[in-house]
């Protein structure tokens, strides 16, 4: 029986897709500070479902079917979709908030992320931009 959340009080949980979700996960823990709570493979070693968290929220992770591309995989031959990632926004992404966020940048960008915006203030408050592995965006605010 799956649990989701351990009772958490989140009522949105992203799910995101990966071509490789277990390289994905730990590359998301290693560079973006989150932590591996669940991992179930298939008999070939793929990724069937994941969790990971930061504070009290997870998100979800799998690796579909073997026709999925990831956003970085589906704009190297797509000109529509490489024309629209070529702004610093978050296309389909992800929002977490974090307590110390240039900390969090550093590491980010020591670590391989892709960066898109250095970090912004003003507005809804400090933030940057940044791409995973395969694609996926995020952007990190400081939580106040």
């Amino acid at each position: 029986m799956l649990i989701l959340n351990d009772g958490m009080d989140q009522q949105i949980i992203p799910m995101l897709a990966y071509e490789n979700g277990v390289a994905a996960m730990e590359w998301l823990c290693e560079v973006f500070g989150f932590t591996e709570k669940t991992k179930w493979l298939d008999e070939s070693g793929k990724l069937t479902h994941g969790e990971i968290a930061m504070g009290n929220s997870i998100i979800m992770l799998a690796t579909p079917t073997s026709d999925y591309q990831s956003p970085l995989r589906h704009r190297q031959h797509c000109e529509a979709a490489a024309k629209a990632y070529t702004v610093p926004y978050i296309i389909n992404g992800v929002l977490v908030y974090v307590d110390d966020i240039e900390s969090h940048f550093k590491n980010a960008q020591a670590k391989g992320a892709t960066i898109l915006s250095e970090i912004e203030t003003g507005g809804p408050g400090a933030r940057y931009r940044a791409e995973d592995l395969e694609g996926q965006r995020w952007m990190f605010m400081l939580k106040e």
